[in-house]
């Protein structure tokens, strides 16, 4: 499970709720409710599977103004 790492949402989310993407600076998914970038570290597994684990030390940037 996912938690958006914006302080005022906080939204938790499984895997299969989000879209896990590379926008230029690593990956991330977007908070569906708010926007914001929530930072991931892909992993394999020991069977193969791809496995992703939300960074705890990178700081979110907030949702991008169009």
């Amino acid at each position: 499970m996912f938690t958006c790492r914006n302080k005022t949402c906080e939204a938790q989310w499984e895997e299969s709720d989000v879209v896990i993407k590379n926008e230029g600076q690593g990956l991330l998914f977007r908070c569906p409710l708010c926007a914001t970038r929530n930072y991931l570290e892909r992993f394999e597994g020991e069977d193969g599977s791809v496995l992703y684990e939300q960074l705890e030390g990178r700081p979110d940037l907030g949702p991008v103004a169009d």
